[in-house]
């Protein structure tokens, strides 16, 4: 059953102890969200990326894909998006976004599709400063088999 965005309440984690019993757990999906010419333009417009494959629909047209399609990284910086939407770390220590291991874009996103996000938490290892929180974002593309991208977040909890 497809959940609506009024039934969707983000998941609280209050304690370490209740992220890793949540390791190994999918969380979502979250809502569609659709991913229209406006939004890809002004994305472009905001980092300067105006490769036609984006931002000219005529061209596009003649191109690989046969219209425009939403930037890599577009559809990357929609992450903490998704997870807001999924989970909430309302835990007291101070926490530090690290990084990424690992993102790939296996398929990519045509100017109009609607896309939906699904995270899973891989692991929370201790390490010097504190705890990492290793989060897989699965952003997938309505209808297709293989996703727009998977993504390893990193989130450094630092020890008091």
């Amino acid at each position: 059953m497809e959940r609506s965005a009024e039934m969707l309440v983000p998941e609280s984690f209050t304690s370490m102890g209740q992220l890793e019993s949540a390791v190994g757990r999918e969380l979502g999906p979250t809502p569609w969200r659709t991913l229209d010419q406006p939004v890809v333009d002004a994305f472009a417009e905001v980092t300067g990326d105006h490769n036609w494959i984006h931002v000219d629909p005529a061209r596009a047209a003649e191109g690989p894909f046969g219209r425009t399609i939403a930037h890599g990284y577009f559809t990357l910086s929609l992450i903490p998006s998704f997870g807001h939407q999924l989970f909430s770390l309302d835990l007291e220590a101070v926490r530090l976004n690290y990084g990424l291991n690992k993102v790939r874009f296996p398929q990519p996103v045509p100017t109009g599709s609607r896309i939906r996000g699904r995270v899973a938490f891989l692991g929370l290892p201790p390490v010097a400063a504190g705890r990492q929180l290793v989060t897989r974002y699965t952003i997938e593309i309505e209808g297709q088999d293989k996703p727009a991208c998977v993504a390893e977040s990193v989130v450094l909890f630092l020890d008091s």
